[in-house]
């Protein structure tokens, strides 16, 4: 009794660490992919800056500077855009990998639960036949 006793808790152990590793590796492709949205983001915003800034260099005259402006409230507008869209994004991922990681660690509370069952019903068990 005992050893069967032993052996499912070392079960229950290795399955928590086995499930620990997978939730590991599921925060650290949570954590690559929230990474490159937040790099591809600042790409993409740093070539429309670095656009921008090529176009305010070629200005020479009032008539050139005056044509940056709806140019800069363009490149102000797109980066709000853009950064609530990329926020979006990291935020779902975010859910994503915290669900994923939930649901690893709810089969092993499962597993746990109906272990702890089965070996409460079978002490009860023995104690109710030792009572009689």
């Amino acid at each position: 009794m005992i050893e069967q006793m032993n052996a499912q808790w070392m079960s229950l152990g290795k399955r928590f660490a086995d499930t620990a590793i997978r939730a590991h590796g599921l925060a650290v492709e949570g954590f690559e992919k929230t990474l490159n949205l937040n790099l591809k983001a600042l790409e993409d915003r740093v070539e429309a800056t670095v656009g921008f800034i090529n176009d305010a260099t070629a200005a020479r005259d009032f008539e050139g500077v005056k044509a940056l402006f709806p140019k800069g409230l363009n490149l102000a507008k797109e980066s709000a855009e853009k950064f609530v869209a990329v926020g979006q994004e990291l935020v779902a991922v975010t859910l994503q990998t915290n669900e994923s990681i939930g649901a690893l660690y709810a089969n092993d509370v499962q597993a746990a639960t109906e272990t702890f069952e089965s070996q409460a019903k079978d002490v009860s068990a023995k104690v109710r036949k030792t009572a009689r």
